[in-house]
């Protein structure tokens, strides 16, 4: 994972930390993709489930799996979601006008191979969006694993409806790290926090970052910002309040 793409933040030397969800998530997503299953991640903005997701899908691609990637920002129709197919896929020409046209191109090229689809930001897709994944997923012809990843929206949804909540894997909640996880990943996280005080970290993540893995990403860019302007050594706490004053 590059610095620049940490959690919406240019940070330069950051780290991805194997934290406990991270590390769950890396055999949760190996069994779903060995059984060509779907299987749904959810919880809170920020929590570092995209992050997660990515950095084990990652893992997977030199051994060959055809990993590809569809993110929604709006409610999407199924016709929304045929074309963000059609794009992902990189298929040649023009999308075919009409649905069933459209799903017979579609499930062709999904079964040309084994394929595993990270669907990001999947709080935005309503039931009509996710029956048709599960549409192209019961195909028996397509080879597909499908990796939901999205708020606690996304859950909701997806319990809501039975034929596709029965179909569900594995389900995984991301949650807040825990004040001991803090203190265990933090240090890990950026170099700035490695010889921080204990103290000051647990001041910090009370404060401002409550277990919040993007918050810690930005604390820890203003954090930066100080300690060059400053030129003081190491974190402390007059430091810290400054950086607070940045954040909302």
């Amino acid at each position: 994972m590059t610095a620049a793409t940490y959690q919406y933040v240019d940070l330069p030397d950051a780290s991805v930390v194997a934290t406990r969800a991270l590390l769950t998530a890396r055999e949760n997503i190996g069994d779903t993709v060995a059984a060509r299953a779907m299987m749904c991640i959810h919880g809170g903005a920020g929590f570092g489930k995209t992050l997660a997701v990515n950095t084990c899908l990652r893992a997977l691609e030199p051994a060959g799996e055809d990993v590809r990637k569809v993110t929604f920002r709006a409610r999407p129709t199924a016709r929304a979601v045929r074309y963000e197919l059609f794009t992902a896929l990189d298929l040649a020409g023009e999308p075919p006008r009409h649905p069933s046209e459209f799903d017979r191109l579609l499930k062709t090229a999904l079964a040309e191979r084994p394929r595993t689809f990270l669907v990001d930001e999947a709080q935005w897709l309503n039931g009509e969006a996710f029956e048709y994944f599960r549409y192209l997923w019961d195909e028996p012809a397509t080879q597909l694993a499908i990796i939901f990843v999205g708020g606690e929206g996304c859950y909701r949804v997806l319990r809501r409806e039975p034929m596709l909540s029965s179909r569900i894997f594995i389900w995984q909640h991301f949650t807040r790290l825990t004040p001991s996880e803090v203190l265990e990943a933090i240090p890990l996280f950026h170099p700035i926090w490695a010889d921080a005080a204990p103290d000051d970290i647990t001041f910090a993540d009370s404060h401002a970052a409550h277990g919040n893995f993007r918050a810690w990403a930005q604390l820890t860019a203003h954090v930066r910002t100080a300690l060059a302007r400053t030129g003081r050594p190491r974190v402390d706490q007059e430091l810290l309040r400054w950086a607070f004053s940045r954040l909302a």
